[in-house]
Order: C-alpha cells, then sequence, then structure tokens
C-alpha cells in the first residue's frame, strides 16, 4: 500500500489543483472529500479513481470503521489506496476540519449520458435551467433538491460556477451520482432541449410576476429557470421563457434565495404529480 506523508509530494500538489476549474478540466479528476460521499459510491457500485486517507481520522468516526474493508471488498486495487498523513489530509482538503478521506474521480464518470445509465427510467416533467448561478452552495443544494424533486435533468449556461467545484459537491451530497447534469451550454443548445423535452412551455422564477407558481398545472412536461442570484434572469433567458413566474412573499421582502426559490416551485410539481396519483 502506497503511504505519503510530505505535503511536497507531486502527487499532493496535483490533487491540489483540483481545488481549480482550471486543474479539473486539465487532468479530467475531480474530488469527492468525505465518508459519506465515499459510501455513496459504493453503494452505486462505483470505484475512485484513487482514494486518499489518514487512518487516525477514520477511526474517530464511527460509520467509517468498516470502509476501508468494505472499500478493499470492492475490488479496488491496493495501489489505489493511498494512506497519507494527517498534514497531508488536511493539505488537500477544501474543509475547515478535514474528514481524513478524499476520493478521486473521473469527470468522464459524471457526464449526462453515464448518469441517465444508472438512473430508474421514470416519467420526469420538469427540466431545470440554471441562469449564470455564481454561488456553489446554492448550486448544491439546487443540485440536491432536483434530484430529490426528480427532475429530468440539469442544464447549465457558460457563466454558472463549476458543477464540480468541491464546495458544489459537497452541498450536492452525492446527487452528482444520479442526476444528468449538463454544463457550458449555448443558449440555442438549451433552446433545443427545451423544445424536444417541454414543447415550449418554460417558466422562468421572476419576484413580482402576475402568474403565481402554484397555479400553473406542473404535471406536463415544463422547464424551469432560475436566475442569476444578484441580477435575476439573463436577457436570453427572459427571450426564452414563456411564463414568468412568482412566489408569493409579505411586504417588504425583495425575492427569495435561489435554491429555496427553485425548491419550493419543484416541489409543487411532486404536489401536484402526487395529488393525480402519478
Amino acid at each position: 500500500m502506497t503511504q505519503i506523508s510530505s505535503v511536497t509530494n507531486p502527487r499532493i500538489s496535483q490533487l491540489q489543483r483540483l481545488h481549480t476549474t482550471r486543474g479539473r478540466k486539465k487532468s479530467g479528476l475531480f474530488l469527492m472529500e468525505g465518508p459519506h460521499l465515499l459510501l455513496a459510491l459504493l453503494d452505486a457500485d462505483m470505484l475512485p479513481y484513487e482514494v486518499y486517507y489518514e487512518p487516525g481520522m477514520m477511526q474517530r468516526q464511527p460509520e467509517t470503521l468498516q470502509l476501508l474493508q468494505r472499500l478493499r471488498e470492492s475490488g479496488i486495487r491496493e495501489q489505489q489506496l493511498i494512506e497519507v498523513s494527517e498534514r497531508v489530509i488536511e493539505a488537500i482538503s477544501d474543509v475547515q476540519t478535514a474528514q481524513g478521506v478524499v476520493s478521486v474521480m473521473e469527470l468522464a464518470t459524471f457526464g449526462a449520458k453515464s448518469v441517465v445509465r444508472r438512473r430508474p427510467e421514470a416519467i420526469r416533467p420538469a427540466l431545470l435551467i440554471l441562469d449564470d448561478l455564481s454561488d456553489p452552495g446554492n448550486m448544491g443544494t439546487i443540485i440536491r433538491t432536483a434530484l430529490a424533486a426528480d427532475v429530468e435533468r440539469v442544464l447549465l449556461t457558460p457563466n454558472c460556477v463549476d458543477v464540480f467545484n468541491p464546495k458544489v459537491v459537497r452541498s450536492a451530497a452525492g446527487a452528482h451520482l444520479f442526476l444528468p447534469i449538463e454544463g457550458n451550454l449555448s443558449w440555442d443548445e438549451i433552446r433545443l432541449r427545451v423544445e424536444a423535452h417541454a414543447s415550449g412551455k418554460v417558466l422562468m422564477a421572476e419576484a413580482g410576476s402576475a402568474h403565481i407558481y402554484f397555479d400553473l398545472d406542473l404535471t406536463q412536461p415544463f422547464a424551469l429557470i432560475i436566475g442569476n442570484e444578484a441580477h435575476g434572469p439573463s436577457q436570453q433567458a427572459r427571450e426564452l421563457a414563456t411564463v414568468p413566474v412568482a412566489i408569493p412573499q409579505a411586504v417588504g421582502i425583495e425575492s427569495l434565495n435561489a435554491a429555496m426559490a427553485a425548491g419550493i416551485i419543484l416541489y409543487e410539481a411532486v404536489r401536484q404529480r402526487y395529488q393525480q396519483g402519478a
């Protein structure tokens, strides 16, 4: 088994570069940190490219006591399991308190086509479009909520935060495994996907609209656009949208958080489907 104790080791330097969008694109790899995400991978019968772990930290967490044994039983090769010192795991961690294990994954494993093959077939009315979303926490929360609400897939415009940013991955809590996400799409590409999925029914979250979200029929295929946190929907989003929709708010409240707005509207669609017995 490989052991690394120095933070200056070239392999550790390469991992640190995966904290940047450029480093991830260049290497084709990204990081999933923590035992819970590793367990989610194993539950989905997916093997990491590599796993870096610090035994002492893992022993302090009851849920990870059998994790290494399960990894070995999964068929991962010994050279893919790298034991590291506490200083090293902290150097490659993206959180204030390292969790003792970091999995390295291949970006190609999470392409939309690959994810679709892992997901059960179903009729999924909602298609979600994120328009230049910039906050990693919002992005991760929305992705997690979209999977829970059984969204068909998520489409990202070019100026969205990188969906494999460590903070996005952490906030999404494993949703990357089963939710198809297509990034860096032009509005022409988005329009084609919308036409194929929703036949032109495109909702856009916008405070102040006369259309209230729960008055609409969300049981049939539709697309939902969630705009940038600070600037709202872009001009291209407005041109694509057919119905701006609002969430009622008390007087004096400017707007809801993007992740909250997405969750409210998507779960109204879930409620309507349950009410129909779908």
